[in-house]
Parts: C-alpha cells; sequence; structure tokens
C-alpha cells in the first residue's frame, strides 16, 4: 500500500462533504427566499384616513388595502418590506407583534391602531377573522370594531403552569 493513499482519500472525502454541504446550504437558501417578503406600504386615502396597502407579488396579493376610519395619520407615507426578521421592529401606526419569516413571505402578526391584523399566504387574519385574499380587497376598519382585548405579542400572553390541571 502507498503510504500517500489515506492523505487522498481523506482529501477526497473533505472536498465531497464540503461540495454537499454548499450545495444544500445554498439550496436551502434559495427555497427559503425565493417567493419574496411581504411588503406594506402605509400612507393616507385621499379622505385623509390612514391605509395599508399589502402586496406579495408571488402570491398575487396587490392593491389589498385596509383603510382605518376614524384614525388620524401624519406622518409622510412610508414602505416595509418583512425580508429579514428584527426585533422590535416599528411600523408608522402600529408594531409588530410576531414575525415568522424562516421560509419567506412567511407569516407576519401586526397590531395596528388596536386591530390585530396576520399576514399569512393563504388568508389575511383581521381582528382573529379570516378573510380569503382577493384581488384590490379594501377593509375598513373602525375604532368601534376594535377586540375586545388588545393584541399582545406572544411572550406578554400568561403562562399555564405544566403542573395545573386543566379545570383549574
Amino acid at each position: 500500500m502507498k503510504p500517500g493513499r489515506p492523505l487522498r482519500t481523506l482529501l477526497i472525502l473533505f472536498a465531497l462533504v464540503l461540495a454537499f454541504y454548499l450545495a444544500s446550504f445554498y439550496g436551502l437558501e434559495f427555497l427559503r427566499h425565493r417567493k419574496g417578503p411581504w411588503t406594506v406600504r402605509f400612507d393616507r386615502a385621499a379622505d385623509g384616513a390612514p391605509i395599508a396597502e399589502i402586496s406579495q407579488p408571488h402570491l398575487g396579493i396587490s392593491g389589498a388595502r385596509l383603510v382605518f376610519r376614524g384614525e388620524v395619520f401624519t406622518n409622510a407615507a412610508e414602505t416595509v418590506s418583512f425580508a429579514l426578521p428584527e426585533p422590535n421592529r416599528a411600523v408608522p401606526f402600529g408594531c409588530v407583534i410576531y414575525e415568522d419569516l424562516t421560509f419567506l413571505p412567511g407569516v407576519v402578526t401586526l397590531d395596528l391602531f388596536g386591530h390585530e391584523i396576520e399576514l399569512v399566504p393563504r388568508i389575511l387574519v383581521v381582528n382573529r377573522r379570516a378573510i380569503p385574499w382577493r384581488p384590490g380587497m379594501e377593509i375598513v376598519l373602525t375604532p368601534t370594531n376594535k377586540p375586545a382585548t388588545p393584541p399582545q405579542p406572544p411572550s406578554a400572553l400568561p403562562k399555564k403552569s405544566p403542573l395545573s390541571s386543566p379545570r383549574s
């Protein structure tokens, strides 16, 4: 047996493992980002009511509008793209409660003027009510149809003790 044979075998094995790792890593990264992020434009309607216009081109969602009647928004228009997770991300008239952007577009839950808005690829959830996505849809929200309990991030929800009984 030649003395250089084990070294050559180890180098070939290392090269194969490295190639497999790189192919797996970049393949998964492609799958994670191929559909693109949610994009939400925060602006004012012609009558001054704040609006949030939602789009996600890969899913065919564009022009979906949430109109907040009875609310005030005086800042300049701003577009937020949910491509990368950001802790404590602020949006122009609310905050982000939850975002799972592992595989884009992912799931984004927002608290906008006390209304819980959840962007899910299959449906739009407004104040815990599921609404199917439709092109050019418009949903009007008012201060009177806010949920009784304000939206809270998962960490702020009360935790149950593992020893408590289900009846207590």
